[in-house]
């Protein structure tokens, strides 16, 4: 039987139901033949689901429950209407599956659904028809794909000339601030926004990004001093090196 150990509506109902004290915990009490027989929410839903399972008893089963959670006030999350829920949730699973693969519908969504589909048909359900369970699962069935249908054809529209404008928007020179020992770029002809655009590349010295590097390195070491003693001025001469390089690393 399928599991719902998964972080939504279904698992927090088998937490809420199962791991309840045993005084608090749901059972069923049917009359099989001439004898009343007291099943656990798991019995009962074994019994509901087996290959083979007993037509009568699952008739039975699906309308004790049914009564059951209809004694508990309207819009309440007792312990019968947690259980009705809960019993009909393997129904309901090969359909959620599907959807999910199928329309990429979030799970824990169509689990909302289904539970909700299966509290309101709760309220018109016939308990005294031959298959009283099969409508509780049908409406949760049918509840998860209409909402599924729905989410799909809610596709987002972009602006595009919006977007556009927005995205090739350019700012006057007077609005830009300056920074200090910054640059100014003049372009002849100025971009039209209805022409193709380039990537403009600034390419520097490998000396100066050395220099960066080194100067940004030395500072985060907190050698500062050190390193601005052994810098070298271009008219001086050279009289040695110095090289950082990771410890390790090969000379």
């Amino acid at each position: 039987m399928a599991s719902t150990e998964y972080g939504g509506v279904f698992a927090l109902i088998e937490k809420n139901l199962i791991g309840a004290q045993d005084d608090v915990r749901p059972f069923l009490v049917v009359r099989i033949g001439d004898r009343s027989v007291r099943l656990s929410p798991q019995a009962a839903r074994e019994a509901l689901y087996r290959p083979g399972h007993d037509e009568a008893l699952r008739t039975v089963l699906w309308r004790q429950a049914i009564i059951e959670a209809r004694r508990e006030p309207r819009g309440g999350n007792g312990p019968g209407r947690l259980l009705l829920v809960w019993l009909a949730i393997p129904g309901v699973y090969r359909n959620l599956y599907r959807i999910v693969h199928r329309l990429r519908v979030e799970r824990i969504d169509l689990e909302s659904e289904a539970a909700l589909a299966v509290l309101a048909a709760l309220e018109v359900v016939d308990p005294d028809t031959p298959d009283p369970g099969g409508p509780l699962v049908k409406e949760a069935v049918n509840r998860m794909w209409a909402y599924a249908n729905r989410v799909v054809r809610e596709i987002p529209h972009v602006d595009i000339a919006a977007f556009a404008e927005a995205r090739n928007a350019t700012s006057l020179p007077e609005q830009q601030p300056c920074p200090a020992d910054g640059w100014e770029l003049h372009l002849t002809p100025p971009p039209r926004r209805d022409e193709l655009a380039a990537t403009l590349r600034f390419a520097e010295s490998r000396t100066r990004q050395e220099g960066e590097r080194l100067g940004a390195l030395a500072h985060r070491l907190g050698l500062p001093d050190l390193v601005y003693r052994a810098r070298r001025h271009e008219e001086a001469d050279l009289i040695g090196t110095l090289v950082l390089r990771p410890a390790g690393a090969r000379q």
